[in-house]
């Protein structure tokens, strides 16, 4: 499988039909990181979109066998600025975005800093009122003692820099105009149970989408809760997936042809 030799990235391409991109926490070398234990959790996936959508996985940031990335650059614009790259070195024009928690967070990024996505499904991040003030201090606490779990991923414990670099260039940032100005169909999704401490840090993902669903709902947000699950419902494929995919199914593509219907997503 290919890699982007303007960006590095590595990625691979799975399914066929409407171009869909898919960030952490899977990724091209899911299995290789996480092992057969894992590998459940991508196949969960994979079993369940790719007869319909032609799926692109990436090794992002500077994970798997991408090549390394300076941490210190890794700000919103560098990240969008290289995975809107990826997608171009795999074919994808305009295409679908799902993203979780951190990759959700990336995913409203991109829709609001390009007009390239036809749909976007976020979990485990608010669109709005997002921590990104808390989940910086945690991420700058953490330099010099990163936890072991994310050392699974990371190839160096100075990478772990690279979430603080991202949170510092998102502070200040006008998310409740952004959110509101997304034209594309759009989801967001969240274990009910989904709060976090980071570092000492509460980090209020769940609440905040709860307290919130109204507003967003009047912006045209479907807000999916799972009630009894935490911030790691994304890896429960059963649960998880068939929302994602009727959302997806409804958004792309054509009840009638059963093929991706591009004249749907013309700029409004």
């Amino acid at each position: 499988m290919p890699l982007d030799p303007a960006t590095g990235v590595y990625y691979e391409l799975h399914g066929q039909g409407a171009p869909l991109m898919i960030g952490l926490p899977l990724m091209a070398s899911h299995q290789a990181i996480f092992g057969e234990s894992q590998a459940a959790v991508l196949r969960g996936y994979l079993d369940r979109l790719a007869d319909r959508y032609r799926i692109l996985l990436v090794d992002y940031p500077a994970i798997g066998k991408s090549r390394d990335i300076l941490p210190e650059p890794m700000t919103a614009e560098r990240v969008c600025a290289d995975l809107l790259g990826v997608a171009s070195a795999a074919g994808f024009d305009r295409f679908a975005y799902c993203g979780y928690s951190w990759s959700a967070a990336v995913g409203l990024q991109l829709a609001t800093r390009s007009d390239r996505l036809t749909a976007l499904a976020i979990g485990g991040w608010p669109p709005i009122d997002a921590p990104y003030g808390a989940l910086l201090a945690a991420s700058l606490a953490k330099i010099g003692q990163v936890e072991p779990s994310s050392m699974v991923v990371l190839r160096s414990a100075e990478q772990y820099v690279q979430w603080s670099q991202f949170y510092a260039s998102l502070q200040g940032w006008g998310e409740a105009d952004a959110a509101a100005s997304i034209r594309c169909p759009r989801l967001v999704f969240f274990g009910g149970d989904g709060d976090l401490v980071e570092a000492g840090h509460p980090v209020p993902i769940a609440s905040t989408i709860r307290r919130c669903r109204s507003d967003l709902e009047l912006t045209g947000w479907e807000v999916r809760e799972f009630p009894g699950h935490g911030h790691e419902v994304t890896l429960q494929a059963a649960l998880v997936v068939p929302v994602i995919a009727d959302f997806l199914d409804r958004a792309l593509v054509s009840a009638e042809t059963g093929e991706f219907d591009s004249s749907r997503f013309r700029k409004n």
